[in-house]
C-alpha cells in the first residue's frame, strides 16, 4: 500500500469540539480503505482557509515536498482551501507528480477534466469567502453607522448584548479614568503608573494583570471619549457609548505620550515645590533645606534673584487668604442675592438650548454636503476623512453640553457657590489641611507666585481676585479689609461692594459656560 497523509480542517477552535473533525477523519479513513490507500499521518488544523498562512498547512506541504508521502487525503476541496493562492500550492504539487485526493468528490485530479472541475469548485469557494466578507462588513459597518461597537468592549466598558451599547463597567470604568488623570499629569510614566494601576487592583477583561503596552492601547483609544476609530481603515464614527474622558484630558495624554509635554519628577515633597518663579528670569525656583529651614532658590545662570525663606512666602500667602475670606454678614447677603438672581434667570438656559439645537443642525448640514462632495469626486478621501473625523467630535461634543445643560440647568449658579465654599473660611482651611491639600489649594486659587528679590506677589486666579477686591470701591474712602457695622445693619458700602462681587461672579461662570462650548469643564473651577 503506498503512504498517504490525511488532512482535516474546521475554521474556529469552537467547532473543533464538536464532531465534524472526527467525521471528516471517518469519511478519508473509508475513501482510503476503499482505494487501497494507507494514512501515515495525520494533520488536523482549527484555522479558516479564507486566509494564508496556516501552520499545519504549511507544514504538510513542506513535507510533501521533501517526498514524506506519496500524497495527502482531504475530504472536500472547500477543506483545502478557500484562497486561490492556496489553491495554485496545491496544484503545484499535482504537477510535480503527487496526488491529491478528495474523499468526498469523486473525480480525478490527473486529468484535465478533472482538474478544470476542481478548479471551478475552488473559484466558487474562494467566491463564498469573499461573498460572506461582503455581508459581514454589510453588518459591521451598519452597527458602525448606529454608533455602536460592534468588537468586545475595551477595558472599562461592559457588552449589553447584540446592537446595544456598551456600559460603562462601575469597577474599572473609575480606575481607567484615574488612570488618564493620572497621566495626563506628566508626573508618571506608562511603566510606573501600570505598577499603580495593579496596585489599585485594575484588571483587563480577561482578569489579566495590567502591563505597560496594553496601558499604551488605552490612552490611545479614542474610544473612551465617545468617538469610534476604525485603524485599519482609517475611519471615525460618532459613538452611542456614554464617554468615560473629555476630549480635553483625552488630548493631554496625548501630548504626554508624544512628548510634546514634558514629565515631572518629584524627589522633595516641599510645599511651594513647582509654585513660585522668578521674576527676573522667569525661572522656577527650586527648594532646598539648609540648617533646618526651606529656601527657594533661583538656578538661572547669573540672575541676581537671591533665596526666598519658606516661613515668609507663607506668610504672604496667609495675608492673601485672610483677604479672600468672606465675613460672616457678608457670606449671608452673598448668598440672598445669589438666590434672588436665580430664579429671575431661569429663562437663559432654554434659549441656550434652542442656539445649541441650532448648531447642531448645521454641523448635520455640513457633514451632508461633504458626503455629498465626496461621492461627486470633488475632494479626496483623506481630506474627507479628516473634515469628517473633526464634524463628529465637534457633533460629539456639542451633544454632550447640550446633556450637561440638561442634567444641570443650574451649573452656573452652583459654580458661584462652589466659588463662595471655597472663599468661606479659605484662610482657616490653609492653616488646618496637610500639606498636598495646601498646595492644590494654592494652584486653585493663584495662577501664579513670584519672587523678587524684595518679596513675594501672589496673583490670584479668577474668581477669586473678586474676593480679594471686592472692597475697592471707585471714588470712595480708602479701602478696607473688614466692613465696619458698629452692631447696626451693613454699611451701604460693604453692601454695595458685595453686590458688585455678585455679580462678577455670576458673570464669570456665565463666561464659563460659554468656553464649554468649545472647551472642556476641566478649565472651569473643580470642584
Amino acid at each position: 500500500m503506498r503512504d498517504y497523509f490525511g488532512y482535516t480542517r474546521v475554521s474556529t477552535v469552537k467547532q473543533g469540539e464538536g464532531v465534524s473533525l472526527s467525521e471528516q477523519k471517518q469519511s478519508i479513513g473509508r475513501y482510503a480503505d476503499r482505494e487501497g490507500l494507507r494514512v501515515v499521518e495525520w494533520f488536523e488544523e482549527r484555522e479558516t482557509a479564507a486566509k494564508r498562512g496556516r501552520p499545519v498547512w504549511s507544514a504538510m506541504l513542506q513535507r510533501l515536498r521533501r517526498g514524506d508521502a506519496r500524497g495527502v487525503v482531504i475530504h472536500k476541496i472547500d477543506r483545502s482551501a478557500r484562497n486561490l493562492r492556496d489553491w495554485a500550492d496545491l496544484g503545484e504539487l499535482l504537477d510535480k507528480g503527487l496526488e491529491v485526493h478528495f474523499a468526498h468528490e469523486s473525480m480525478d485530479l490527473g486529468s484535465r477534466g478533472g482538474r478544470l472541475a476542481a478548479d471551478i469548485q475552488a473559484v466558487v469557494a474562494a467566491d463564498y469567502v469573499r461573498n460572506l466578507r461582503e455581508e459581514t462588513l454589510k453588518g459591521f459597518y451598519g452597527r458602525l453607522k448606529q454608533g455602536i461597537y460592534p468588537l468586545p468592549a475595551p477595558v472599562g466598558y461592559l457588552d449589553q448584548g447584540a446592537g446595544e451599547p456598551k456600559a460603562i463597567d462601575s469597577e474599572r470604568g473609575p480606575l481607567v479614568k484615574k488612570a488618564f488623570e493620572l497621566y495626563s499629569t506628566g508626573d508618571w510614566s506608562l511603566q510606573s503608573l501600570a505598577e499603580e494601576l495593579r496596585r489599585r487592583g485594575l484588571r483587563t477583561t480577561r482578569g489579566t494583570a495590567v502591563t505597560r503596552s496594553m496601558l499604551a492601547r488605552v490612552l490611545r483609544n479614542p474610544f473612551y471619549t465617545g468617538i469610534i476609530h476604525i485603524k485599519r481603515r482609517g475611519e471615525t464614527f460618532e459613538g452611542a457609548h456614554e464617554a468615560l474622558v473629555s476630549r480635553h484630558l483625552f488630548e493631554d495624554v496625548q501630548a504626554v505620550l508624544d512628548g510634546k509635554m514634558p514629565r515631572k519628577t518629584v524627589k522633595h515633597s516641599f510645599l511651594l515645590r513647582r509654585l513660585i518663579s522668578c521674576t527676573l528670569c522667569g525661572r522656577t525656583l527650586v527648594g532646598e533645606r539648609q540648617k533646618g529651614r526651606v529656601y527657594y532658590r533661583c538656578h538661572g545662570k547669573n540672575c541676581a534673584m537671591t533665596t526666598i525663606r519658606e516661613d515668609r512666602a507663607v506668610g504672604a500667602l496667609r495675608k492673601v487668604l485672610s483677604r479672600v475670606t468672606l465675613e460672616e454678614d457678608e457670606m449671608e447677603l452673598a448668598r440672598e442675592l445669589l438666590d434672588e438672581r436665580e430664579e429671575e434667570d431661569g429663562a437663559g438656559q432654554a434659549k441656550a438650548l434652542e442656539g445649541m439645537k441650532l448648531s447642531l443642525a448645521k454641523i448635520s448640514d455640513r457633514l451632508d454636503r461633504l458626503t455629498d462632495a465626496y461621492l461627486d469626486q470633488e475632494i479626496e478621501k483623506d481630506a474627507y476623512q479628516e473634515r469628517r473625523e473633526r464634524l463628529l467630535v465637534e457633533r460629539r461634543d456639542l451633544r454632550d453640553r447640550m446633556r450637561r445643560l440638561e442634567e444641570n440647568p443650574g451649573e452656573p449658579y452652583r459654580r458661584v457657590r462652589r466659588a463662595l465654599e471655597l472663599s468661606d473660611k479659605a484662610l482657616l482651611g490653609f492653616e488646618v489641611t496637610e500639606d498636598d491639600e495646601k498646595r492644590e489649594q494654592v494652584r486653585i486659587m493663584s495662577s501664579n507666585l513670584a519672587a523678587s528679590p524684595e518679596k513675594l506677589s501672589v496673583e490670584l486666579r479668577e474668581p477669586f481676585i473678586f474676593f480679594a477686591d471686592r472692597h475697592r470701591v471707585p471714588y470712595s474712602d480708602p479701602p478696607r479689609t473688614k466692613p465696619r457695622t458698629n452692631g447696626q445693619s451693613m454699611p451701604e458700602v460693604a453692601r454695595t461692594a458685595v453686590t458688585s462681587l455678585v455679580g462678577k461672579l455670576i458673570s464669570w461662570s456665565e463666561l464659563i459656560q460659554e468656553k464649554q462650548r468649545n472647551c472642556s469643564d476641566r478649565e472651569c473651577l473643580p470642584a
